[in-house]
């Protein structure tokens, strides 16, 4: 317990005394207060004390430390430990509230919330406007005002006529009887026969309102069981037919609480089950495959310019629908992966007039990479992005519609929040997968306060995400942490379970140890990735190099495929069905493509028999032969359009088909058919009825018709939004500690007082003369003594400083900064004044 000589009579004093492992601790966990860096200690503890900065720290405190602030706010200023330790406890006392309260109490120390010894513990002033009950905003402990607030507008003879109801003797002014009647209500014997002389009605009344809110509403003739709590001052009147339970009268009927329920341990993760750690990770990594499939197939479907850009940017409703058709997944999902592949730098727009969304050359450089490495890349981007998939479909503080890939999406909470979950999670023994609900609780118990209602629901929706994205991503399997993703966190090894029974469990014995794991710097992260990367590696299945044909003109890939047979398959094939392995379907429209893309016939069959473990069915051999004999025997071109043929009888058949009527053919020779239609459209209409044409060039030589993948110019993946300023490095709090000490050495060291100086304002620069600015350097150089030096530098940003001159020559003096512990060089006509130091300093 701290003495009344060590007791600090304000804040600044007890910064000022603390260490700079104590005041790195603040500046890390409040790094609001660093931005920009104070110029000493009495500005950093004015920043701590200011609103937003206030709000800011008791948003990211736990359940119980705000608790604990919450009580000090309703004591008295100055409190005592055992005063709070009895808030927090009550009459009977709770272990563990004994044993929890010195860490709640350590935390409110650090972030500067409460500052003095345990005899003189101070809530700071704002943090107790923002939690003592007031009229306005009602304490979230349910307690009133105090007596001596709630009489503060009374008459002193309305105050008397209460002292004497009371049974207490009448005073000579109203604060010793406010102060006798404190104290009447803060003695539990007097109290407790006191209240024995209530009636059951009205003792009634004060059970209503003891666990709050403390205000009743009164007519202006009470009746009798009101009357008599009125008389004694158990009520008290603050506005006209409105009156409070005193602070002090609750107390005591609570049995000196505080609260009505104390929460001074987290809750715990609640498991549901059990699984075998080969089992999750085998699952995960299965999850971690389909992952990269679907941004492949996602992006493949929009090789070519995927949707239009909408004028507010993002994509229309009917986009993303037909996308998560594409995919075969819900809009919601189909929203994730858009979104994930975005934040990956894999998809932009590409900024032309007709502006279309598109893969990046980002793309191709990832999909080069292996698959691991492809994986961890987008688990990177999923732990740090703040765009929100979420949230689209939902409306913004306009009532606009949130779109996918659109603005509004960002929500600077999601990226502590999926951390958070996955820290949980890793807390938890291996293959241990916990309830949703068990974890919502925790997060709770850890950001209780959280501004409005909405951002309440907010936290939750957003924990609920990552749990879901985790395990789409293949972060975590059959909802516990995997291996890799353990790694990515850069988690310590798990606990080993007590057993490993796979399933549903009622009462699994499973260990949660405390996990406090902070986001990784650049260069830490990069090592959990590799290590992430390296554990993957061997859970996904190699790529093959081999399909196995049918007689049913289908083909099976038994697994992934090698990139460029992948390619070629896609061009000569249909996927059909998807999953462990995938079955492609060959028709004439995909043989027809594939020739069309300057394949030949004999190059088609020659790539099945390569590339397949059985033999070329028969059926698929007669399929390639009569599309590639038909293939070209038309010949479309541009006129607007025309068709010509060596054979004349087919192009009579062409005109002679009904179905051609819309294309409005008419005949230029025997052999050419003309028409307004253009080319694409002529050669849709003719392959529709059934014909294979071929698109030639102005020099009659058929086209070869490649697709070429549209992609946008490089682009940067987005940046994500932070919450508050980011949580300085070591390097930044050593430079940031070392200015404020610098800053506050010069601003406290004492000084002589003398005539010709300006007595500064407080936190002000010494004003002197040039002139005496220079004799006073001088004297100092023949002296050896140290200086006290206002100096404002090139960018106009002024400073106080503390100087040992040891030259000083042409409009310079070059000096030991005690402040900065080196050698500089000031100009002179940049110092505004200067002082000698007295001879304690």
């Amino acid at each position: 317990m701290s003495t009344p000589a060590t007791t600090p009579r304000s804040l600044a004093e007890a910064l000022r005394a603390r260490d700079d492992a104590s005041l790195a601790a603040l500046l890390r966990s409040r790094p609001d207060l660093i931005t920009p860096v104070p110029t000493d200690l009495t500005q950093l503890a004015t920043r701590a004390g200011t609103r937003a900065s206030v709000v800011r720290a008791l948003e990211r405190l736990d359940r119980f430390a705000l608790q604990t602030a919450e009580a000090l706010a309703v004591a008295a200023d100055p409190a005592s430990y055992d005063e709070l330790l009895g808030l927090m406890s009550g009459d009977e006392g709770d272990p563990a509230v004994v044993t929890a309260l010195p860490r709640a109490l350590g935390t409110l120390r650090e972030q500067a919330l409460v500052w003095g010894g345990d005899d003189r513990l101070r809530l700071v002033r704002t943090a107790r406007e923002l939690l003592a009950p007031s009229p306005q905003h009602p304490s979230p402990t349910g307690l009133g005002q105090s007596v001596q607030e709630a009489t503060a507008g009374m008459s002193p003879g309305r105050i008397q006529e209460i002292v004497g109801a009371a049974g207490l003797p009448s005073t000579h002014d109203s604060v010793s009887a406010v102060a006798a009647l404190t104290g009447l209500f803060a003695d539990r014997r007097r109290m407790g026969a006191l209240l024995a002389e209530a009636s059951a009605e009205s003792r009634e009344v004060l059970e209503r309102l003891v666990w709050g809110p403390p205000y009743g509403q009164v007519t202006a003739d009470p009746a009798p069981r009101l009357r008599w709590l009125l008389d004694r001052g158990l009520l008290l009147p603050t506005a006209p037919g409105t009156v409070v339970l005193p602070r002090e009268v609750a107390l005591h009927l609570r049995g000196g609480r505080a609260h009505r329920a104390t929460e001074p341990m987290p809750p715990a993760l609640e498991p549901t089950a059990v699984h075998r750690p080969q089992v999750v990770d085998a699952t995960a990594a299965g999850q971690a495959y389909t992952a990269l499939a679907t941004v492949e197939e996602l992006l493949k479907d929009w090789d070519e310019g995927g949707p239009t850009v909408l004028r507010a940017g993002g994509l229309s409703v009917r986009d993303l629908k037909r996308t998560a058709v594409a995919l075969d997944v819900s809009e919601p999902v189909a929203a994730f992966w858009v979104e994930l592949a975005y934040a990956a730098g894999l998809l932009a727009s590409d900024g032309e007039a007709d502006e279309r969304y598109a893969a990046t050359p980002a793309y191709d450089e990832w999909l080069e990479r292996p698959a691991a490495e492809r994986w961890t890349q987008l688990a990177e981007a999923w732990l740090t992005a703040t765009r929100t998939a979420g949230v689209v479909g939902g409306r913004d503080a306009k009532d606009r519609t949130l779109s996918a890939l659109g603005p509004g999406l960002d929500r600077s909470a999601a990226p502590e929040i999926r951390h958070r979950v996955l820290t949980l999670l890793a807390g938890l023994s291996e293959g241990a997968s916990p309830s949703a609900e068990s974890v919502l609780a925790r997060l709770k118990w850890e950001r209780p306060l959280r501004g409005p209602q909405q951002d309440d629901d907010l936290r939750g929706r957003l924990a609920k995400w990552a749990l879901s994205e985790a395990e789409m991503l293949g972060v975590t399997g059959r909802g516990a942490l995997s291996a890799h993703g353990r790694a990515l966190l850069g988690a310590p090894a798990p606990a080993k379970p007590a057993h490993t029974k796979e399933g549903p469990g009622d009462k699994l014995p499973v260990h949660h140890v405390p996990v406090v794991l902070e986001p990784l710097s650049p260069a830490e992260q990069a090592t959990a990735s590799a290590a992430a990367t390296r554990l993957l590696t061997p859970l996904l299945p190699e790529p093959l190099d081999h399909v196995l044909l049918q007689a049913d003109l289908t083909a099976v890939a038994p697994g992934p495929l090698q990139r460029p047979l992948a390619d070629m398959l896609g061009v000569l094939a249909d996927v059909e069905s998807k999953g462990g392995a995938t079955v492609y379907r060959f028709t004439p429209g995909s043989v027809r493509r594939a020739l069309d893309a300057g394949r030949t016939a004999s190059d088609l069959q020659a790539f099945l028999a390569t590339h397949s473990r059985t033999p070329v069915p028969q059926p698929l051999a007669y399929l390639i032969d009569d599309v590639a004999r038909k293939h070209g025997h038309l010949r479309v071109g541009a006129a607007s359009a025309y068709v010509r043929c060596d054979d004349d009888a087919l192009l009579n058949e062409i005109l002679a088909d009904k179905r051609a009527a819309g294309l409005r053919l008419r005949r230029l020779a025997p052999t050419v058919l003309a028409t307004q239609a253009d080319p694409a459209t002529l050669l849709d209409g003719l392959r529709a009825m059934g014909f294979a044409p071929a698109a030639e060039s102005a020099e009659g030589d058929v086209l070869i018709t490649r697709i070429d993948a549209h992609r946008t110019p490089p682009r940067t993946a987005p940046e994500p939004v932070p919450d508050g300023p980011p949580t300085p490095d070591a390097t930044l709090l050593a430079a940031a500690i070392r200015a404020i000490r610098a800053g506050d050495l010069a601003s406290t060291t004492p000084r002589k007082p003398t005539d010709t100086t300006t007595p500064p304002a407080p936190g002000g620069l010494p004003r002197t003369s040039s002139a005496e600015t220079l004799a006073t350097m001088q004297a100092a150089v023949l002296t050896g003594e140290a200086l006290w030096i206002g100096y404002v530098n090139a960018e106009g940003s002024a400073s106080q400083r503390v100087i040992a001159p040891i030259r000083v020559e042409g409009g310079f003096v070059t000096a030991y900064d005690h402040t900065a512990d080196e050698v500089r060089t000031y100009p002179l006509h940049r110092v505004t004044g200067v002082a000698e130091l007295a001879d304690e300093a």
